[in-house]
């Protein structure tokens, strides 16, 4: 884990609403992370929540784009906005 520097002032943060669409009922977490957290964390953290694997699961926009996890929060948040579904591909085979 990396040392997080710390400036004078509170760090910046993005919010991700993350909906299952696997489930019907379209669960839904809220997150907020600094712009600095690595988006795979984010990924990790919600996949957990709906206790699904992280390792084998996706991320989309609501349009259907694939989101890379490997850039920060911020990147992700500015490229694809806040609204983001969580597609888990354990059902391969």
């Amino acid at each position: 884990a990396a040392a997080v520097a710390v400036g004078g002032g509170i760090q910046a943060k993005v919010t991700f609403k993350v909906t299952l669409s696997s489930d019907p009922r379209l669960p839904f977490r809220v997150v907020s992370v600094p712009e600095a957290a690595p988006f795979t964390a984010v990924l990790r953290y919600v996949a957990e929540e709906f206790r699904v694997p992280a390792a084998t699961s996706a991320v989309i926009t609501e349009e259907g784009i694939g989101v890379n996890p490997a850039q920060t929060s911020a990147e992700v948040f500015l490229k694809h906005g806040g609204e983001l579904r969580l597609i888990p591909r354990d059902r391969v085979g």
